[in-house]
């Protein structure tokens, strides 16, 4: 069955046993495009390049241990990033990472606890992509919220309405048009504010 969603990922690893275990833990499928470089600096590129849903950061790393690239890419960005760190590290580094909403895995690991990670990383990106919509969609309507206001405060300068009647001349066009008020909206902007 071919999935509607498939997850991009990042994985930075300089270890190709580990490296060659996740990517067979990734059926296409559900895991595109699968993207592997080996160290932060080439992580921060490919990240500059495009987002990713998924970012798996296997430490330590060539250029730096990979745990600040985590938390920072874990805070300021909408991938879920996880951190897989020696299992003596793991208390030390998890009580950093957690508030920045990585997840921290302990190696040597099983498979099934790398699914089992896997399948709640890709519930929390799901997570994060409904309310980056609802984000979106409340921004937008704040954006719609103030260009009618513009437009009303144009009619009330240039005609001498009052702000009701504004409002109301607005819907009305936007129903005699059958157009939106925010379109409406716009081209009375344009009309008083292009001479």
């Amino acid at each position: 069955m071919l999935k509607e969603f498939t997850y991009s990922v990042l994985i930075v690893s300089a270890n190709d046993k580990f490296t060659t275990i996740l990517t067979s833990l990734l059926p296409p499928e559900e895991y595109s495009p699968v993207t592997v470089v080996r160290d932060v600096g080439s992580a921060r590129r490919a990240l500059l390049e495009t987002d990713r849903d998924i970012i798996i950061v296997n430490t330590p790393l060539p250029d730096e241990m990979g745990v600040n690239f985590a938390i920072d890419t874990g805070a300021d960005s909408n991938s879920v990033v996880m951190l897989c760190v020696k299992e003596e590290l793991y208390d030390e580094i998890n009580s950093k990472a957690e508030d920045y909403g990585v997840l921290t895995l302990s190696k040597p690991t099983s498979r099934a606890a790398v699914r089992q990670s896997l399948k709640l990383m890709c519930a929390t990106r799901k997570r994060l992509m409904k309310m980056q919509e609802k984000t979106d969609s409340f921004e937008q309507k704040m954006i719609d919220i103030k260009t009618v206001n513009r437009a009303k405060l144009l009619l009330i300068e240039n005609l001498g309405l009052t702000e009701n009647e504004a409002h109301k001349r607005i819907e009305k066009m936007a129903m005699d048009t059958r157009s939106t008020k925010r379109a409406v909206a716009d081209r009375i902007i344009s009309e008083y504010t292009n001479p």
